[in-house]
């Protein structure tokens, strides 16, 4: 089995990617793997984050890994949060905080419409790989829904009358931004 280390210590993030990996890969979260340190995302874009992360891995640590970045772009808020979607209400990464801020910047607005969107990149055998993933949807006027992590209980996907925080894992894999971007990690690996 060959062993990846996903540059990330987010539980849900790690069970979401190891739920469609499967078998014939053991995933390692950076706390698995002994690695404490914060790791920098300085970039401007999402790709840039994905690529500091996982070559921040390989350079000091010489681990096969895969890192990746996520961030929701809603249209009426010209992108943002974007590459700050996990700071988007401060450096303490609060999830609430992020959504009250987002909710409140759309009061008003007619047009609710975003779109999640994962970039990773994976090192492996010293040769770096880029695979991306995107969910068109809206927000939410209220949160709805348990499951999931982040602004999951506001956003809806497009063709669906549920938030992904109403899904359970395996729906939401299928249609999620992170889903779509593992999908074409997956096959990707499959076929090495």
């Amino acid at each position: 089995m060959k062993k990846l280390v996903f540059a990330s210590n987010n539980p849900n993030k790690v069970k979401e990617v190891a739920t469609q990996l499967g078998s014939q890969f053991e995933i390692v979260s950076l706390k698995q793997a002994g690695i404490e340190e914060d790791i920098p995302e300085t970039q401007q874009n999402l790709e840039g984050n994905a690529r500091q992360k996982a070559h921040f891995i390989k350079d000091k640590y010489d681990f096969d890994c895969f890192a990746d970045d996520t961030g929701l772009e809603v249209k009426a808020l010209d992108g943002e949060p974007g590459v700050l979607s996990a700071r988007y209400a401060g450096s303490d990464r609060d999830s609430e905080a992020n959504m009250d801020k987002v909710l409140k910047r759309l009061e008003g607005k007619i047009d609710r419409s975003a779109q999640f969107r994962t970039a990773i990149c994976l090192i492996l055998n010293g040769e770096e790989h880029l695979f991306e993933g995107v969910a068109v949807g809206s927000i939410r006027e209220k949160r709805s829904g348990s499951e999931g992590f982040g602004y999951d209980p506001i956003f809806e996907p497009k063709g669906y009358d549920i938030t992904f925080a109403e899904m359970d894992i395996a729906q939401k894999n299928e249609i999620s931004h992170r889903g779509k971007a593992v999908a074409k990690l997956v096959e990707f690996l499959t076929n090495q």
